[in-house]
């Protein structure tokens, strides 16, 4: 029995499919890749952090959505800033998708792979007896 599941479709940038899974469930885990940007499928290399990071959330929350989560399942977020001027624009932001008990959460300035301003993974526990 395989106790690890593959979330959504394919990840597909620039006509070419990524080495990785959009999320995981792993038992009552569901592990999601780490999410940039995106408007109409493409990454979003513009726009404001506050942008950016509603795209990069709205996205999480569709991906956790075929996993049969919500945003009141994540229990850890690990996030990355290009720019460590754009926390607070990003925190105000991050606080409207987590406004009651948010999960833990690590952020750090660094370098992404993609010319963006942010990038969020998540971690989510539900049973999945719960998405039945």
């Amino acid at each position: 029995m395989n106790h690890k599941k593959v979330i959504g479709d394919p990840v597909v940038i620039g006509g070419r499919q990524l080495s990785l899974s959009r999320a995981i469930r792993a038992g009552d885990f569901v592990f999601a890749t780490g999410q940039v940007p995106f408007k109409d499928g493409t990454v979003m290399t513009s726009g404001s952090i506050e942008e950016q990071t509603r795209a990069v959330l709205d996205e999480i929350k569709q991906t956790l959505a075929q996993a049969g989560c919500e945003l009141s399942d994540v229990v850890k977020a690990m996030v990355w800033l290009t720019d460590r001027a754009d926390f607070p624009g990003f925190n105000e932001v991050y606080a409207e998708y987590f406004p009651n008990d948010p999960p833990a959460r690590s952020a750090v300035v660094n370098d992404l792979l993609v010319d963006v301003r942010v990038e969020v993974e998540v971690v989510a526990y539900r049973p999945e007896t719960a998405t039945a």
